[in-house]
């Protein structure tokens, strides 16, 4: 592409040098810059794009796209724009020829369930027979193969790579978490979605957000950026009735809304709800009538998930007998309710809950569907929202019979520090500090007895440790059946 054709989505405030220059590709990483790139300088929260100049022209850069004025070479073409984020994504998305125009694209997002419900409606679409994209925390996937995620939802240049690689494979329908860090710091601008469905919000990423309303209201960016484009099947809003913050995002989005939960008046209502340690049971109605329906999987929260789920499949023309079908042929979501069985008498669950919100409905799932005591491991990760830890704290201690306080993430964090704030939450003596997360889970396991559920919280499908700069593979699910088999339990 000529330079000069990207220029124009720009409007930049200053234009330096030749715009006559054929393009080869576009960074924002000055390290893997080549010959002709284009070099846009993000200011990032550790370090600016714009100090790395000198390394994107040493590799061969024919432009950069600044938002501050720099000194360059005179033979360099610089932009100078607003916000070099917005610039990245637009330039990204003309760059691969606008790829989310080419599918359909389903975004999810909400403080928990995200991954869970992005997966189960990639299995209702592929039962439907579509080729499905899936972009999320776990992994990136183009039907079963299988591409690393780095972020919950990727910087807006890397979606739209993966997005044109999508398009490439004829893919039918992406669906993806949408993350607020993503919609707050424009990963997915210019990104044209059909379908955005909200799970819940609750105290998470105050760090960065700085306040409840202004986490609610990066969420409710993707509900605002729903509109005409360029397809021409309906676009429309899933919104979770129940959430209080659903009403607040229904007065700003354009789109028909269709509403869930397990109130009375939604449009996909689940009843009769049953739990047990291995699914869930309960009714689904919706204007088309009732389904029962039989989830592998465990908790009220995957109630909310399948109902999300199943209104999108509805919703997209998918015959309900399919949508069962495929929900009820999910065994589970990779570290969401997790059960580590080695053939003990008691249960071991490992879960990605690590706001207090998703502790708490993982444990008053614990408690509906264990007889004996809930044994809780658990910590908080570093470098994030420190008011949480207390409130994690108080959760676990009033939800659990015993709590092993354990590291995380630490990050850069000093562990110690990291727990001392989680235990002026704790209400009562029932608990034991034990910094390492390996003894921690062991030492859980070594009191349970039968009947009683062991539940390992924080980092559910991660298999990997954040400790100061270095990382080392953890994975909670290896170390609990590890301790298991030592213990004697050998399936």
């Amino acid at each position: 592409m000529k330079l000069a054709e990207l220029v124009n989505l720009l409007s930049p405030i200053a234009v330096k040098g030749s715009l006559e220059k054929d393009i080869t590709g576009i960074y924002y990483d000055s390290r893997k810059v080549e010959k002709d790139g284009v070099f846009i300088c993000i200011s990032g929260f550790k370090t600016d794009g714009h100090k790395f100049i000198p390394q994107a022209v040493k590799n061969g850069a024919a432009a950069i796209v600044v938002e501050k004025e720099v000194a360059t070479p005179t033979d360099l073409t610089v932009l100078r724009v607003p916000d070099t984020r917005l610039a990245l994504a637009l330039l990204a998305n003309a760059y691969y020829d606008y790829p989310s125009r080419k599918m359909r694209l389903i975004g999810v997002t909400g403080t928990n369930g995200k991954t869970s419900v992005t997966y189960l409606i990639r299995s209702i679409l592929r039962k439907a027979g579509q080729k499905v994209g899936l972009l999320g925390t776990i992994a990136n996937l183009i039907d079963e193969q299988k591409l690393p995620a780095e972020h919950t939802t990727p910087e807006s240049l890397d979606l739209q790579r993966l997005l044109h690689q999508m398009v490439e494979q004829r893919v039918d329908s992406v669906v993806m978490e949408v993350s607020s860090h993503a919609l707050e710091l424009k990963r997915v601008a210019a990104t044209e979605y059909d379908v955005a469905v909200f799970t819940n919000l609750t105290q998470d990423h105050l760090d960065f957000h700085l306040s409840l309303e202004a986490y609610l209201q990066a969420k409710a960016k993707l509900f605002k950026s729903l509109g005409p484009g360029s397809k021409d099947k309906p676009k429309y809003a899933v919104l979770n009735f129940d959430d209080p913050s659903s009403k607040i995002i229904a007065g700003q989005t354009k789109v028909p809304i269709i509403s869930y939960g397990v109130t009375p008046g939604v449009a996909y209502r689940a009843r009769d709800i049953e739990l047990h340690l291995n699914g869930t049971s309960f009714v689904i109605e919706c204007p088309s009538g009732s389904f029962p329906i039989h989830l592998k999987l465990g908790g009220e929260f995957n109630v909310y998930n399948a109902l999300a789920a199943f209104a999108v499949g509805k919703e997209e023309g998918i015959n309900s007998n399919l949508i069962i079908e495929a929900l009820e042929e999910m065994t589970g979501v990779p570290g969401r309710f997790e059960q580590v069985d080695c053939g003990q008498d008691f249960a071991v669950v490992v879960d990605y809950a690590h706001t207090p919100d998703g502790l708490e409905n993982l444990l008053k799932t614990a408690r509906a569907v264990t007889k004996g005591r809930v044994l809780t491991v658990f910590g908080c990760g570093g470098d994030r929202d420190r008011t949480k830890r207390p409130i994690m704290g108080k959760i676990a201690s009033e939800l659990s019979d015993y709590c092993i306080v354990t590291s995380d993430n630490p990050r850069t964090e000093d562990p110690r520090a990291i727990i001392s704030d989680i235990e002026p939450g704790l209400t009562n003596d029932a608990y034991e500090i034990i910094v390492d997360r390996r003894e921690a889970i062991s030492r859980a396991i070594e009191l349970a007895q039968s009947g009683d559920i062991v539940v390992i919280a924080g980092k559910g499908h991660e298999d990997y440790q954040i400790i100061g700069d270095k990382v080392i593979d953890f994975d909670d699910r290896k170390v609990a059946r590890d301790v298991l088999r030592k213990r004697g339990c050998i399936l």
